[in-house]
């Protein structure tokens, strides 16, 4: 499948991550923890995202944006499930464009060719999560067509509370 994208003036290429980009990813990753202010708590490196996103099982999928040969941003995904729609939807981990792209269409165009994807392999949902301080990102997703979902939040079991329940029963 060839999920390349070129803008009209061609210098935006969306591409599947390869290999050879999980440096450039990770950078991007250690950007995006810096914009949200949440540096310290990266712990992988570039060589774990490696592995989940080539090797098997792969966890993950990366799509690159390239501006002018240069890395700009990146989208990173899963599939997850609906068993109310007993579908496949896909997880938007991540979403991120370098300050110095922003306004120019790259986060749209990621989040449109995430969005394909999900229609191409019949997902029944695309969903993603959004800080809640991040106002300008809230409203870029609702004028994409994205309803936010206050009623719900977002449960998560880590390091060692994850290795104590595991170890219940």
């Amino acid at each position: 499948m060839d999920y390349g994208l070129m803008t009209s003036d061609s210098d935006l290429i969306l591409r599947f991550a390869e290999p050879a980009d999980c440096n450039v990813l990770f950078e991007l990753i250690q950007g995006l923890a810096e914009y949200e202010k949440l540096s310290h708590a990266v712990t992988g490196n570039a060589l774990i995202l490696k592995e989940h996103l080539f090797s098997t099982p792969k966890y993950v999928e990366a799509i690159l944006a390239e501006y002018a040969g240069q890395a700009a941003g990146f989208a990173l995904f899963f599939h997850n499930y609906s068993t109310f729609l007993t579908k496949p939807g896909i997880y938007l981990e991540d979403l991120f464009v370098l300050p110095e792209y922003r306004r120019q269409g790259i986060g749209k165009a990621l989040l449109i060719k995430v969005a394909q994807i999900a229609v191409e392999r019949d997902c029944g949902r695309l969903e993603w999560s959004v800080l809640d301080w991040n106002e300008s990102a809230q409203a870029f997703y609702r004028s994409m067509g994205a309803s936010i979902l206050d009623d719900w939040r977002i449960c998560r079991v880590t390091e060692q509370a994850l290795t104590e329940l595991a170890i219940k029963g």
